[in-house]
């Protein structure tokens, strides 16, 4: 994939041989917390660079049918059998695509990224930021997870990220910040370098 500078071996060994040292084994707790207190939009929901999928199966229920990108297959085949006999399995579904050129049918309501911003080098983000104003509809909410906010790599992803790296790739594009706060609720090794962004993708630019 020529937009994301891949770790040594590709997206798809690290999933076959379980090099998967981001994947927290279970949904995040910010996801699990939005989705019980009633906080997030209904509709059409979007998690590209899903990994396991626990945070789509979590946001999924008859109001808020969710989508999991993923480019390994093996991760997409993994995720589609572990989570089939759930109650809500016909609201969620997984898809190897590649977020830059895939072309659903619709757009969303919703798109979580958690760990996917900061798998670009600087100079892609800008075409992450296109896509994520294309596949949004007009109202949409785009959350974002700020990670790391310090710390990072020169190499390899995670790259480190900013808030005004957010800021001046998304608000040009229409893109209006509803809140911007310290993650309380992020696992212990990532305390102090994550916030929460929550962004709505104004109805006329």
């Amino acid at each position: 994939m020529d937009h994301i500078k891949e770790p040594p071996g590709g997206w798809e060994n690290m999933w076959v041989e379980g090099r998967t040292l981001w994947d927290l084994g279970e949904a995040t707790p910010i996801v699990v917390h939005l989705c019980e207190t009633g906080s997030l939009p209904n509709g059409r929901a979007l998690v590209p660079g899903c990994g396991t999928g626990y945070d789509v199966v979590v946001m999924a229920n008859p109001d808020r049918y969710v989508i999991g990108l993923e480019l390994s297959k093996t991760s997409v085949e993994r995720s589609t059998k572990m989570f089939a006999s759930l109650p809500n399995s016909k609201h969620f579904s997984f898809l190897k695509e590649d977020f830059f050129t895939w072309e659903p049918t619709e757009k969303f309501d919703l798109i979580f990224d958690y760990n996917f911003f900061c798998a670009f080098e600087p100079k892609v983000r800008p075409l992450w930021a296109k896509r994520m104003q294309e596949l949004l509809n007009p109202g949409g909410e785009l959350i974002t997870l700020m990670y790391p906010l310090s710390g990072g790599t020169p190499g390899p992803p995670p790259y480190q990220v900013s808030v005004s790296a957010y800021e001046e790739l998304l608000i040009p594009l229409g893109f209006e910040v509803i809140s911007i706060v310290d993650n309380e609720l992020a696992p212990d090794t990532r305390k102090g370098m994550e916030k929460v962004g929550r962004w709505k993708k104004k109805k006329s630019v």
